[in-house]
């Protein structure tokens, strides 16, 4: 992220704060370039792969760099985060390895036991392309929605599940963004003050169904409401049951889920009963992530 914010602050400098969005493999080209003339990246192609959303590569020698992805799926916001996502491989990672291939089904490890390569390329990407800093003054005083937020992924020509994901991260109040289909959730993602109260859900583990008064549930397919208040406890059960919870819902496109967005009040930080248990996650937009998680 501290390298990703380097980058962001000199593209201020250059261009100015209206400057999205981010020509991510303009930006890649030229800037290897300039900073490591010894073994840039000199191509960026596209492929059509299934199953596949990026890779980074070097020659035998290491005097040159190519980054591949997937320009099959039909979403431009995807591409330009798996985009994102192989150039930071190469800003902090090209010491370790000379190939980096990125599969749809292996964003993030979610391992706390080492060095997570994966997440650490989704974090970058994800501040290169939605710095804080502008997302913030694109968001701050005003009531959240996915209107809001798809503002946002037009702004920086990210997928809506991009966008979402990082304004969780900045909510003033405990936040869970949950991808389904077929009632069953096939992600979510809590930020940190919702996973510390230990309102998260374990998806990797777990084959979790929404309950039914979730208006992503297809009990509800006739409704033409997109948000509610809700008690908290019938999605969490941990919570109080005096907890009310909003809940807002919209379908993510042409990948064929719903987006839930959970926001509850404030609550003391319980830490989770087990020190190994992973917060649910989901970066995925990953390849959000529509772009999701690569956006990522």
């Amino acid at each position: 992220m501290a390298v990703a914010n380097q980058i962001s602050d000199m593209l201020n400098q250059v261009l100015g704060i209206d400057r999205f969005p981010v020509d991510v493999q303009q930006l890649a080209l030229e800037y290897t370039n300039q900073c490591f003339p010894d073994s840039p990246i000199t191509k960026i192609q596209g492929e059509r792969i299934d199953g596949f959303e990026g890779m980074l590569k070097a020659n035998k020698s290491k005097t040159k760099w190519l980054i591949v992805y997937n320009d099959g799926n039909g979403s431009e916001g995807r591409q330009r985060f798996t985009v994102a996502h192989e150039f930071g491989h190469y800003m902090v990672h090209r010491e370790l390895q000379d190939e980096f291939a990125c599969h749809d089904d292996e964003i993030s490890t979610g391992e706390r036991s080492k060095r997570d390569i994966e997440t650490e390329a989704d974090q970058f990407a994800s501040t290169l392309l939605m710095p804080y800093d502008d997302f913030r003054r694109q968001v701050n005083g005003q009531t959240v929605s996915f209107d809001l937020i798809g503002h946002c992924a037009d702004r920086y020509g990210v997928s809506l599940t991009a966008a979402a994901l990082r304004w969780i991260d900045i909510a003033p109040e405990r936040a869970i963004l949950i991808a389904s289909r077929d009632d069953h959730m096939l992600w979510a993602k809590s930020n940190e003050d919702a996973f510390k109260s230990r309102a998260y859900f374990a998806t990797r583990k777990n084959v979790i169904e929404l309950p039914r008064t979730a208006l992503a549930h297809s009990a509800n397919a006739e409704t033409t409401v997109s948000q509610q208040d809700v008690r908290a406890n019938t999605w969490l059960a941990n919570e109080p049951g005096y907890v009310l919870a909003q809940e807002l819902v919209k379908s993510a496109g042409q990948y064929d889920y719903k987006l839930t967005l959970l926001l509850l009040p404030q609550a003391e930080w319980r830490r989770p009963a087990h020190e190994d248990e992973e917060p649910d996650e989901d970066t995925f937009d990953r390849f959000t992530r529509n772009g999701q998680p690569l956006n990522r």
